[in-house]
């Protein structure tokens, strides 16, 4: 009795490890992967700059806040620099 427990309680364990996994890998955006994913990125990561700031201000953590927003614009740099990048690769060549 002890090990069809222990065998079915090890294949519900794998069966929900696997629907999990699968779950996740459906959920990717390979959009990153292009120049216009890339700018699309630069923009959400400004979005959420400003949101977060906004957020921090509203509750008085003004140095929070700005700290936030600096590492948001950073990403956001650095998203618009690598589909500045990848646009003039293609134009380029």
């Amino acid at each position: 009795m002890k090990q069809r427990v222990m065998k079915f309680s090890m294949l519900a364990v794998l069966a929900v490890s696997f629907a999990c996994a699968s779950a996740a890998v459906l959920g990717q955006n390979n959009n990153t992967n292009t120049a216009g994913g890339q700018m699309k990125q630069s923009g959400k990561e400004t979005k959420e700059a400003g949101k977060s700031m906004g957020r921090h201000v509203k509750h008085g953590r003004i140095v929070k806040g700005g700290k936030h927003f600096g590492k948001h614009m950073g990403r956001a740099g650095k998203h618009f620099g690598k589909g500045t990048k990848k646009a003039v690769k293609k134009a380029v060549s």
